[in-house]
């Protein structure tokens, strides 16, 4: 299929979206200490992402009420939800992770990054969920491509793009 073929769909900080559209290709920009969440079901062809900002919405209650996702245990609540109700299977599930870097926080003083990425974990623990691949950590950006026909997930960081 050639790329001017494709649906790009852009998750937004903040953001979630999920597919059964073979022609989608989901991108998140900008993943700094942001983590971003894809998930695909091969057998199902569902599969989606999200970009959460901050680790727990308790310390925003009526912000995780309005905006779910911007948080990652709210939001991964809600995206998995989403995506079991669009016909994913927990079996055929593949889980993979960008993100949670110390971009703006080189002194390590607030460690969001690290926090998100912490609580995302337990989050996958708590629900005996398995994470494939990652790309964790550091201090680059990324971006990262979910190519739904293939399940193929990209991250690309400063000028080279890996498959995660």
């Amino acid at each position: 299929m050639s790329s001017s073929t494709k649906n790009l769909v852009v998750v937004d900080i903040a953001d979630m979206y999920v597919s059964t559209n073979p022609n989608d290709e989901l991108v998140t920009y900008s993943l700094g200490s942001c983590i971003g969440v894809v998930i695909h079901d091969p057998v199902a062809g569902v599969g989606g992402m999200i970009h959460c900002m901050l680790p727990l919405s308790s310390c925003d209650q009526e912000k995780a009420k309005i905006k779910p996702c911007m948080f990652v245990d709210t939001g991964m609540n809600l995206f998995l939800g989403n995506l079991f109700k669009s016909g994913l299977t927990k079996a055929n599930a593949v889980f993979k992770v960008a993100g949670g870097s110390a971009v703006l926080d080189t002194q390590g003083l607030f460690r969001i990054g690290e926090r998100n990425y912490t609580i995302f974990r337990k989050f996958m623990w708590k629900n005996g969920l398995m994470i494939k691949a990652e790309d964790v950590g550091g201090n680059s950006a990324r971006t990262v491509r979910l190519h739904m026909d293939t399940g193929k997930v990209t991250v690309r960081t400063g000028g080279s793009e890996v498959e995660l």
